[in-house]
């Protein structure tokens, strides 16, 4: 089993959020493959299915972000051998750019904070920049809205994140 969980804020109020992108990843992903996102299980909103021959599971945690470790606990509980790979906003990338690691410390990524907490450091990570703006508070930024000259940067990013994971997993 593969499990993919894209961090977000559940609500429409955070829907274009720099920190829901990776919930906009699993949305991707949710297309891509063929697997609606769409039942309530685990504190979570996920979908099953296969893809390239392999078991799927694509995670929402509806815990918000900081708590999205309590989720990702439940998933791991009940799949202990699973392979988890989480998709991220990243304020240390420049805006756009995509990263991908295999092991990684949580830095200052609350949610990021949460999982390790709760399940350990042993996950894959895509991380998606959307670097920082020194003018603002940082919770007010991760919490605005892209604005629309910066869409289809995010859109491509997003894009590159979701490609990122398929050949991660299908290599």
């Amino acid at each position: 089993m593969i499990i993919i969980i894209g961090l977000g804020n559940i609500g429409i109020q955070y829907q274009n959020t720099f920190h829901n992108l990776g919930f906009k990843v699993i949305d991707r992903l949710s297309q891509m493959m063929g697997i609606p996102v769409d039942k309530e299980k685990f504190k979570s909103i996920i979908g099953q299915g296969s893809f390239n021959g392999q078991n799927i599971m694509l995670v929402k945690p509806a815990t918000y972000m900081n708590n999205s470790g309590q989720a990702a606990m439940l998933v791991k509980k009940k799949y202990s051998d699973a392979r988890i790979i989480v998709a991220v906003d990243d304020i240390d990338l420049p805006k756009g750019k995509v990263r991908y690691r295999e092991h990684g410390k949580p830095g200052t990524h609350n949610g990021l904070r949460s999982l390790v907490e709760h399940i350990g450091e042993d996950f894959e990570r895509v991380r998606i920049g959307i670097g920082r703006d020194e003018g603002r508070d940082l919770a007010d930024y991760v919490l605005s809205n892209i604005k629309p000259d910066e869409q289809k940067l995010f859109d491509e990013a997003v894009q590159n994140a979701a490609d990122t994971i398929i050949s991660k997993i299908t290599s």
